[in-house]
């Protein structure tokens, strides 16, 4: 075969190529690419897997899986047989990470062609012409690392899920999960809900001072900073007093100026965690959506006058490597649209990234579609995501910002007072763009007319109360940042791993913010003390570091599982005795069903307890479950009852609402409080008032609940 002919005969013959891409959103515009000899197809997703209806793991020969063809498959399996058996020669062209590795290798051996045919492996980093032509000239074999990587993860994901979701079933109730990612997520979640049911507020106080200088239009706002040996934190009223007191009559005047320059660095090229954090922030988009706009822009786009292209290369990586050709082709965008000196310098030696990762950064596939220019042809969130991904990418390949910073210390008595201000020097890769945490978070008075001595005239002060904040709930995209920085999971498991605590009801988001709810504390309780292994999060990081050297050919998979499932067995096993010994018995409530008059149960749902007919299904009587939890309603009398938000989030409020206003997210105790009579509440290890400003907390007794 030679220049895509075969000879048969005194004929030519057209050679026939099949080519074997994940999605069929790609055939199109591959198939494009390509010409008429060649034939695009495909898999839409793994042909083979695990069965649904067991282990589908032979833990007595050595963990050998038993993979089977996915349920619905297999006429789209028939019509790729067909293919494969008329081709000259396949390219598996599926995804260019180690699931897609796994899914060619699970094509070869499903495919069932001639061993003497040409079967090879193509990868290209974006949908484009030269890309996709280039990987066709470049072809290799399936590498054997990248899916024995892919099928440890999967038969450890498995044995976690399939040996330890029966036991929740027992437990709580049927239909619940347990995965090795998720639930170390979750107890990630569930710690950072303590830490905020226990934060206790502590009080503290600034003090500002509005000064005039006569070389000054405006008035200048300096913060109280300590004295002369440092800095001091105002911890209370009787501290501020103090303060206040001796700069009775005080004369202020400028004591120091120290002016530093310093740069801004511009920011990396986005990884696909990084892009899901930026686009939470920015875009007020979940990670699953933008998982999926940034799915649409890498398979392509129809725009106008180009047909379907490409827009992103691939959108699962956690490289921030940038191709030299797509660096020259930014500094020659850069230098052209924005001049020379916004162009980032690259020094002789100094590397980009990592010459062995696999995938680039996320970054456009062309530089030339200016976002601005294809709006009209994509819609208004891929717009926006695109948008995001170009800017940031341009901004990674320009100069650092440059600033001069001038701090300025006012004495009066013995107090020091500051005030703070930066001016641009150079604007360099913000001249495009901002990070969403981006603010220099200084203040931006102009201190420029200020010397050294200049005395100011005092004009009042401004003193306020404040207190400590607990921790932040979690948002996507915190936990994302999280995961990423303790080493759990990798980029293609971040969206999946939110996905299924919220679909499971482990976890809800109220605006923005994540919570656990009722269900999810429970299972992470059990999670917690059957199987700490697995929600430990360096167990759990560990792992993943493991399946990476899988992945680089220094760990045997097989090793890896070998090591894995004997503790996990021992756990599941224990578990089960003790669980044999705990009789899950319907919990008998003293509400009568007024429809058949039998006394209700309380039950689990996807939104926490509820009450339930037990003759059900003779009788399907439901109602809300009011859990009294022996507490007076501080502002009524009525009784404080456990309730559940909408989406199953835990709050105290009197049972006669609406008519009394009264809730809480702490649980309220029946003692006042000894200081300020006010109503107390549980936090942690403590009771304390329910008021800050009062301050007032004890320990909390064992049989305090």
């Amino acid at each position: 075969m030679f220049f895509g002919f075969s000879i048969k005969g005194n004929s030519f013959i057209m050679a026939k190529y099949l080519v074997i891409v994940e999605s069929p959103t790609k055939v199109k515009t591959i198939k494009k690419f390509l010409g008429k000899n060649y034939e695009v197809m495909a898999s839409q997703g793994h042909v083979r897997d695990l069965p649904k209806s067991s282990l589908g793991i032979d833990i007595d020969h050595d963990f050998e899986p038993r993979y089977i063809t996915i349920r619905g498959k297999g006429q789209l399996l028939a019509s790729l047989r067909k293919e494969a058996k008329k081709a000259d020669k396949i390219y598996l062209a599926t995804d260019p990470d180690r699931e897609g590795e796994a899914i060619s290798w699970h094509l070869l051996a499903a495919l069932n062609v001639d061993p003497a045919k040409p079967i090879q492996r193509i990868t290209f980093n974006e949908i484009t012409k030269n890309a996709v032509k280039e990987a066709i000239k470049h072809p290799r074999e399936i590498d054997m690392d990248l899916v024995d990587a892919q099928q440890a993860r999967r038969i450890l994901d498995r044995m976690v899920g399939y040996r330890i979701s029966p036991l929740l079933w027992a437990k709580v109730k049927r239909g619940l999960s347990a995965g090795r990612v998720q639930s170390a997520a979750l107890r990630m979640i569930c710690d950072r809900e303590s830490q905020i049911d226990a934060f206790i507020p502590r009080e503290y106080y600034t003090l500002d001072v509005i000064l005039k200088a006569d070389s000054m239009t405006g008035p200048l706002l300096a913060h109280y900073y300590g004295d002369e040996e440092g800095k001091k934190e105002i911890g209370s009223k009787d501290q501020l007093r103090e303060i206040l007191d001796s700069l009775q009559g005080a004369d202020y005047a400028v004591s120091s100026i120290t002016k530093t320059r310093r740069e801004r660095k511009s920011p990396l090229p986005f990884t696909t965690s990084t892009l899901q954090q930026e686009a939470s922030k920015v875009l007020n988009f979940a990670i699953q959506k933008t998982m999926r706009i940034a799915q649409q822009l890498y398979e392509g786009v129809d725009i106008k006058g180009s047909g379907t292209v490409g827009l992103i290369t691939y959108l699962r990586t956690d490289s921030t490597r940038v191709a030299r050709e797509a660096r020259e082709a930014a500094a020659s965008f850069i230098e052209s649209n924005y001049g020379s000196d916004y162009r980032k310098e690259y020094h002789s030696g100094k590397k980009s990234g990592s010459v062995q990762d696999a995938h680039e950064a996320i970054r456009p596939a062309d530089l030339t579609r200016i976002p601005s220019q294809i709006k009209d042809s994509l819609s208004r969130d891929q717009f926006r995501l695109y948008q995001l991904i170009w800017k940031r990418f341009m901004a990674s390949q320009m100069a650092n910002a440059v600033y001069e910073t001038s701090n300025v210390k006012i004495g009066a008595k013995e107090s020091v007072f500051t005030v703070s201000s930066s001016r641009v020097l150079f604007d360099g890769y913000t001249l495009i763009y901002m990070n969403a945490d981006d603010k220099e978070g200084e203040d931006k008075q102009n201190l420029e007319k200020i010397k050294r001595d200049t005395k100011l005239s005092f004009q009042s002060f401004d003193e306020k109360q404040h207190f400590t904040q607990p921790p932040a709930h979690f948002t996507e995209a915190s936990l994302v940042h999280m995961l990423e920085e303790l080493g759990i999971g990798r980029p293609s498991t971040y969206s999946p791993i939110v996905s299924t605590l919220l679909k499971r009801r482990y976890i809800v988001k109220e605006g923005r913010s994540i919570f656990v709810t009722e269900l999810g504390q429970v299972v992470n309780d059990i999670m917690k003390e059957s199987f700490p292994s697995i929600v430990d999060q360096n167990f759990t990081a560990n792992m993943e570091r493991l399946l990476d050297g899988v992945e680089e050919g220094k760990v045997e998979w097989k090793s890896l599982v070998r090591n894995f499932y004997p503790d996990l067995d021992a756990s599941v096993q224990k578990a089960e005795r003790e669980l044999e010994k705990v009789q899950i018995k319907e919990e008998l409530s003293d509400v009568v069903c007024e429809n058949c008059g039998r006394q209700m149960v309380i039950k689990y749902g996807p939104h926490g307890k509820f009450l339930a007919c037990p003759g059900f299904p003779d009788c399907r009587n439901t109602k809300p479950y009011l859990e009294k939890i022996g507490v007076p309603c501080p502002l009524c009398g009525k009784d404080v009852v456990l309730k559940r938000t909408r989406k199953g989030r835990i709050y105290y409020g009197c049972e006669d609402n609406p008519s009394c206003e009264f809730m809480s997210w702490n649980r309220p105790v029946k003692e006042a409080c000894p200081k300020c009579g006010k109503y107390m509440l549980i936090k942690g290890n403590k009771i304390v008032c329910s008021d800050p400003a009062c301050g007032y907390s004890r320990a909390r007794e064992d049989k305090e609940s």
